[in-house]
């Protein structure tokens, strides 16, 4: 089948894989919708893994049910891609996003495991979820990200009233800055260094304002509207300007939650974390729970992720979609894939 690998430095290559085989035991299901995720991005950027075909977001119908009785040949399913060992302090109290072997066999995030940037993929029965009739593939391929955003929210731990910064607007930004209002944050802001992608947040209605992360004196305009800083900030991008950003700008014994992922060691400013008594608090995927919850809320119309999704093209088309997601200048944060489009 038609799939679509890394073959070097920010280039992919269209190639033949084979097909996944039925093995009584996994669920084989055939994508109707794959997102493009933020960390594909940094492969992509980086050119490794050679050969692999990414793509860990995604919703389908179930072609072959594996060992899962409750499935059938149709039904419509999304998955956590992950392969965690179940059998670890982490996996045992519910946290299986830290357990040591979850990313070892993840979907669309390993070698011998290809994602949703092909026509079929298989998955652990364990980790397969169906979705309800009146969840779009669209919706369902945006449960994911937005289980991350979540899970983000919830070690924010946010009162009523607080005020949050958000920083970086690509999707886990922007949804995490929509779980913070419904926390019940009296502010939500993001910085950006797209412009398009801070106005964006704004006209989404996830931010009541945005600043310009490039403004040299960012750190004082907001010092003065917030009377000393955030409450809370998420970080979302995974750099150092980033990271510091959240550092300078949460006030003393603040929160910051940091979501963004470096492939590389970075610097901070561990004074300041030191001097303000700040928690700063790792965040990673997302449990099982806050999976589910994440179908439940948009089954129930309780959030709307489909107005995040900014064009669905076929998988001639992913080579210029991650290109027009690290423009720095195009606004979409969201492309879905097709891969039978």
């Amino acid at each position: 089948m038609k799939s679509v690998a890394i073959k070097a430095k920010r280039e992919f290559e269209i190639k033949e894989i084979e097909e996944p085989k039925v093995n009584n035991k996994d669920v084989i299901v055939e994508v109707k919708k794959s997102g493009i995720c933020g960390s594909d991005i940094h492969y992509w950027v980086n050119g490794e893994p050679k050969g692999l075909v990414m793509g860990h977001e995604f919703c389908g119908n179930v072609i072959d049910p594996g060992d899962r009785e409750d499935l059938k040949v149709g039904d419509r399913v999304t998955a956590l891609p992950i392969s965690p060992c179940g059998k670890c302090s982490a996996c045992q109290s519910g946290n299986m996003q830290y357990c040591s072997q979850t990313w070892n066999e993840a979907v669309g995030l390993s070698l011998n495991n290809p994602g949703g940037l092909a026509p079929k993929l298989r998955v652990r029965s364990d980790m397969v979820l169906k979705i309800p009739d009146n969840v779009s593939y669209e919706e369902g391929a945006m449960v994911e990200p937005t289980a991350v955003g979540l899970h983000a929210i919830h070690l924010a731990d946010i009162k009523v009233g607080d005020k949050v910064l958000v920083v970086g607007g690509g999707i886990i930004g922007l949804v995490s800055a929509m779980f913070a209002k419904k926390e019940g944050a009296s502010l939500v802001a993001l910085s950006e260094t797209n412009d398009a992608r801070g106005k964006k947040a704004q006209q989404l209605g996830v931010a009541d304002i945005w600043y310009d992360a490039k403004d040299p004196e960012l750190t004082n305009k907001i010092m003065q509207e917030t009377n000393g800083g955030f409450d809370v900030v998420i970080e979302c991008v995974g750099a150092a300007p980033a990271v510091n950003s959240a550092l300078v700008n949460v006030k003393q014994g603040g929160t910051v939650v940091l979501v963004g992922v470096s492939n590389e060691p970075i610097s901070f400013y561990s004074i300041m974390a030191v001097m303000k008594e700040l928690k700063v608090q790792g965040a990673i995927a997302y449990t099982k729970e806050e999976f589910k919850t994440c179908i439940d809320l948009i089954a129930n119309k309780l959030i709307d992720v489909s107005k995040f999704v900014d064009d669905i093209v076929g998988l001639e088309k992913v080579q210029s979609s991650y290109e027009r997601l690290t423009s720095g200048s195009d606004s979409a944060v969201k492309i879905l894939v097709d891969p039978n489009k």
